[in-house]
Protein backbone atom coordinates (compact mmCIF):
# COMPACT_ATOMS: atom_id res chain seq x y z
CA UNK A 1 0.00 0.00 0.00
CA UNK A 2 1.55 3.03 -0.72
CA UNK A 3 0.01 6.71 0.37
CA UNK A 4 0.13 8.77 -3.13
CA UNK A 5 -1.11 12.26 -1.61
CA UNK A 6 -1.68 13.83 1.79
CA UNK A 7 -3.97 17.57 1.88
CA UNK A 8 -3.67 18.60 5.48
CA UNK A 9 -5.65 22.23 6.15
CA UNK A 10 -4.99 23.51 9.57
CA UNK A 11 -7.80 24.88 12.64
CA UNK A 12 -7.86 28.24 13.08
CA UNK A 13 -8.90 27.81 16.66
CA UNK A 14 -5.50 28.06 17.82
CA UNK A 15 -6.93 27.22 21.96
CA UNK A 16 -8.50 23.80 20.35
CA UNK A 17 -6.19 21.07 20.84
CA UNK A 18 -7.67 19.53 17.37
CA UNK A 19 -4.90 21.11 14.98
CA UNK A 20 -5.94 19.96 11.91
CA UNK A 21 -8.22 17.57 9.03
CA UNK A 22 -6.36 15.50 6.82
CA UNK A 23 -7.05 13.67 3.57
CA UNK A 24 -4.99 10.90 1.97
CA UNK A 25 -5.02 9.06 -0.61
CA UNK A 26 -4.11 5.23 -1.01
CA UNK A 27 -2.63 3.93 -4.48
CA UNK A 28 -4.56 7.27 -6.46
CA UNK A 29 -7.47 5.24 -5.73
CA UNK A 30 -8.70 5.31 -1.95
CA UNK A 31 -9.36 8.45 -0.69
CA UNK A 32 -9.50 8.62 3.33
CA UNK A 33 -11.22 12.37 4.57
CA UNK A 34 -11.63 13.47 7.81
CA UNK A 35 -8.54 12.52 9.53
CA UNK A 36 -7.68 14.43 12.67
CA UNK A 37 -4.62 15.94 13.65
CA UNK A 38 -4.62 16.22 17.36
CA UNK A 39 -1.96 17.96 19.78
CA UNK A 40 -1.47 15.23 23.22
CA UNK A 41 0.64 14.34 25.55
CA UNK A 42 3.62 12.17 25.86
CA UNK A 43 4.65 10.06 28.48
CA UNK A 44 7.12 12.43 29.96
CA UNK A 45 4.25 15.59 29.62
CA UNK A 46 5.82 17.04 26.61
CA UNK A 47 3.40 17.96 23.55
CA UNK A 48 2.94 15.30 20.66
CA UNK A 49 0.80 15.59 17.57
CA UNK A 50 -1.16 12.29 16.73
CA UNK A 51 -3.71 11.08 14.59
CA UNK A 52 -7.40 10.08 15.06
CA UNK A 53 -8.98 8.09 12.43
CA UNK A 54 -12.54 9.17 11.20
CA UNK A 55 -15.39 7.92 13.39
CA UNK A 56 -18.85 8.25 13.99
CA UNK A 57 -20.87 8.46 17.47
CA UNK A 58 -22.91 5.58 17.74
CA UNK A 59 -26.08 5.43 20.13
CA UNK A 60 -25.12 4.41 22.97
CA UNK A 61 -22.81 7.94 23.15
CA UNK A 62 -19.41 5.99 22.07
CA UNK A 63 -17.33 6.58 19.30
CA UNK A 64 -16.35 3.89 16.62
CA UNK A 65 -13.83 4.37 13.81
CA UNK A 66 -15.27 4.31 10.51
CA UNK A 67 -12.06 3.33 8.60
CA UNK A 68 -8.41 2.67 10.08
CA UNK A 69 -5.07 0.88 9.96
CA UNK A 70 -4.83 -2.75 11.22
CA UNK A 71 -1.22 -2.50 12.52
CA UNK A 72 1.31 -0.94 13.99
CA UNK A 73 3.79 -0.13 10.43
CA UNK A 74 0.30 1.28 8.74
CA UNK A 75 -0.77 3.15 11.34
CA UNK A 76 2.93 4.98 12.31
CA UNK A 77 3.19 5.45 8.03
CA UNK A 78 0.22 7.11 8.16
CA UNK A 79 0.70 9.33 11.43
CA UNK A 80 4.59 10.27 9.28
CA UNK A 81 3.09 11.11 6.19
CA UNK A 82 0.49 13.38 7.66
CA UNK A 83 2.59 14.97 10.44
CA UNK A 84 5.13 15.61 7.69
CA UNK A 85 2.75 17.60 5.75
CA UNK A 86 1.29 19.05 8.56
CA UNK A 87 4.68 20.83 9.62
CA UNK A 88 5.14 22.10 6.33
CA UNK A 89 2.19 24.29 6.30
CA UNK A 90 3.03 28.04 7.52
CA UNK A 91 1.21 29.24 10.08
Amino acid sequence: MKITSVNVRKMENEDSKMKAVASVVLEDSIAIHDIKVILGKNEDGSDKLFIAMPSRKLPNGTYRDVVHPINQETRSAFEKAIIDEYNKIED
